[in-house]
């Protein structure tokens, strides 16, 4: 083994970026990296503010990609939908992982910088919101918190004004099941979904003919395995929850654990799920 250090530049690696666009450049990582700020000297506040910083940044790639799918059915562009679903899903793993690295954190770590918190939290995430409200778990009662941000309410607000992504899904159903002339229930734009045993009639034809429907029982394949994942995902957030504060009330004014497993208890894609005791 040679004595001299590797030197990338003999292999033709760029070297010198004083007029080129450089990782860092292209990434603005002065700014990325300089948006962590630690209300109090505890140790463990860093790992606080990156692990939600970074998890906002999946779910905003998240956002991007379900709106791309949304459109991508509606133009009738099947392949590219899958793909963007499958993504989807793999972005709620990495968000799984991410409560991992939090655990790590115990109770006495986290009474170290709790109260520099004040009234924040998760619960106000408009991102989170907006990935409910795009999946059919829309309840205008969460728009509240983001009334002071007028951009992101506008958002969510726009949002509430169009089909849902498994609306869009159904609409889809209805048409391929019972031709052009078929009509679909009417999107409920301001209420979470409900479950229709219209809906899951028409999935039961489905399951029951793979061979003949295998675009749109891949389609529910697809979206069973995405709320597997988000599922996953709430339940995370409850046990890392509890494990760190057990039952007391959110810093945001929850009741904390109790309002997260409430949470549980929502199904995106009812009909999905309900279809699978009948088959």
């Amino acid at each position: 083994m040679s004595g001299n250090a590797y030197d990338p530049s003999e292999e033709g690696a760029k070297m010198q970026f004083k007029d080129a666009m450089s990782y860092g450049d292209y990434l603005h990582l002065d700014a990325l990296l300089t948006q962590q700020h630690p209300l109090s000297p505890a140790h463990d506040e860093l790992l606080f503010i990156i692990q939600h910083q970074t998890s906002e940044l999946w779910m905003k790639l998240a956002i991007h990609e379900m709106n791309a799918a949304r459109d991508a059915l509606i133009a009738g562009n099947m392949s590219h939908m899958f793909k963007m679903l499958a993504r989807v899903s793999r972005i709620f793993e990495q968000l799984n992982s991410a409560w991992d690295v939090l655990r790590t954190m115990t109770p006495a770590d986290y009474t170290t910088f709790r109260e520099s918190l004040g009234p924040s939290s998760g619960f106000q995430s408009h991102q989170y919101r907006l990935i409910e409200f795009i999946l059919g778990n829309r309840n205008p009662n969460m728009m509240a918190p983001h009334a002071h941000v007028p951009e992101a309410h506008a958002t969510l607000m726009a949002e509430l004004a169009r089909p849902s992504l498994y609306d869009a899904v159904i609409d889809h159903l209805y048409h391929s099941l019972d031709g052009p002339d078929a009509q679909p229930p009417t999107p409920t734009l301001d209420a979470p979904h409900a479950h229709d045993p219209a809906i899951q009639a028409r999935w039961k034809v489905v399951y029951e003919d793979v061979a003949t429907y295998w675009s749109l029982y891949e389609l529910a394949e697809k979206l069973v395995d995405l709320e597997d994942y988000f599922r996953r995902w709430r339940f995370n957030h409850v046990t890392t929850v509890e494990r760190i504060i057990g039952f007391k009330r959110g810093t945001g004014g929850t009741s904390g654990v109790q309002y997260l497993r409430r949470m549980l208890e929502v199904e995106l894609f009812p009909e999905l799920w309900h279809l699978r005791g009948e088959l």
